[in-house]
């Protein structure tokens, strides 16, 4: 939904950005937004939220009583723990935003795999979408072990010999 009304506004209407292509930087601008739109608004309430909830824990009002600045409490401290949860909901997104750059590239007439997988599926070339679909699940596997090790950076009380 938003891929077609962000071309109707930007590309018809407004003529600021090409419909199609992807020759040069102003050709990604209207796919990309279109799918990292949806997640945003997700990831912006969900860090404020947890930011909120690490706001009332006692370490951030030791933090402040040992006279630490505001900036350096926030970015340090509240921001890192509060990290965990939206690299988690990242991880698991990111299956979602492969599967939306097939229907992205599709809208925007862009070459990708997610063009070539509509492609091999309408020619009837299932090796070509067994290929796919596993260079997809892949990348999904190997997405979701760096959101675990990243883990073991954003908290270091998690232990990788466990």
């Amino acid at each position: 939904m938003i891929g077609p009304l962000a071309i109707l506004i930007f590309a018809v209407y407004l003529d600021w950005l090409p419909v199609s292509g992807s020759e040069r930087l102003e050709h990604f601008i209207l796919p990309a937004t279109t799918l990292g739109l949806a997640m945003a608004a997700i990831l912006t309430r969900l860090v404020r939220s947890s930011v909120l909830e690490e706001l009332g824990e006692d370490y951030v009002r030791t933090a402040r009583a040992k006279g630490l600045p505001e900036r350096v409490v926030l970015f340090k401290h509240v921001l890192k723990n509060s990290l965990i949860p939206v690299v988690t909901i990242i991880g698991l997104q990111f299956g979602i935003i492969l599967t939306g750059a097939i229907v992205t590239e599709t809208i925007f007439a862009m070459p990708g795999v997610g063009d070539l997988t509509v492609r091999a599926i309408n020619e009837r070339e299932y090796n070509q979408v067994q290929a796919n679909l596993l260079a997809i699940a892949l990348t999904y596997v190997a997405v979701n072990t760096l959101t675990d090790l990243l883990y073991r950076l954003l908290d270091p009380r998690i232990a990788l010999d466990r």
